[in-house]
């Protein structure tokens, strides 16, 4: 009797984490009826292109545990081939409560997009969009730039740093929520509320005016009211899952 106790909480633990890994890419019953929806569902990358282009890169992977998977080039953002930013396409978003997971390699460097626009005259989303900055703060030289860990992890990349700083250690999963109503905008790491800004505002004109973006667009303060969801590829291993989005 006493082994067949042991036999079955193994097997209920094992069912647990069988239960656990199903649960990832999906939606509850709550979610649904919240009006969530899903833009990347474990298996394809179904919805999601290159920045500028029609089809995903060949660069980038869908995993057999369900991540998208932007593998490390080993020579940072000049490396590899069938690369690039990626954005889900079928849809641009304005006032949104966005949620998902990340994970980064030792000493790598990525970021979430948000409100990005897709033209000819621009080569890369980040001359367009705000960035939710993805990093190892441990040993990455960006880390230590900026100002006041305005480029840590969390943080509205080179613009507001994350505070708390509460980016978990190389290896483990975060989890991040971007909102944005009518302008104001929140980045929420592992639970804590680290941003809270205002675009449009004077303000915001003169914290960008005295960044370098200005240098890579001379209008980009004047962030567009609705645009892209984007994952970026900055030459280092980053792994994402659990991506849903609620429209406000």
């Amino acid at each position: 009797m006493k082994y067949l106790l042991i036999l079955g909480m193994i097997m209920a633990i094992l069912s647990s984490c069988c239960d656990k890994s199903q649960e990832q890419n999906t939606l509850t019953k709550e979610e649904k009826a919240d009006g969530w929806q899903l833009l990347f569902d474990g298996k394809t990358p179904d919805g999601w292109r290159n920045y500028g282009k029609s089809t995903f890169p060949d660069g980038w992977e869908i995993t057999e545990d369900g991540t998208i998977h932007c593998p490390g080039s080993g020579r940072g953002e000049a490396g590899g081939k069938d690369r690039g930013d990626i954005l889900y396409g079928e849809k641009q978003f304005g006032n949104f409560h966005l949620k998902l997971e990340w994970k980064i390699s030792e000493g790598g460097n990525s970021g979430i997009f948000y409100l990005g626009q897709e033209n000819d005259s621009l080569d890369y989303i980040w001359k367009t969009a705000p960035e939710m900055q993805i990093l190892d703060n441990e040993k990455h030289p960006d880390a230590k730039a900026g100002i006041a860990g305005n480029r840590q992890a969390g943080s509205l990349y080179d613009l507001y740093p994350a505070v708390p700083q509460n980016a978990k250690p190389v290896g483990e999963w975060n989890s991040v929520e971007i909102k944005v109503y009518k302008g104001s905008v929140w980045h929420i790491q592992n639970g804590e509320t680290v941003v809270e800004y205002h675009l449009w505002t004077p303000e915001w004109n003169e914290l960008v005016a005295g960044s370098k973006f200005p240098a890579l667009n001379p209008t980009w303060a004047d962030v567009a009211s609705e645009g892209y969801i984007g994952l970026q590829d900055h030459g280092d291993d980053v792994w994402f899952r659990n991506i849903k989005i609620k429209e406000l």
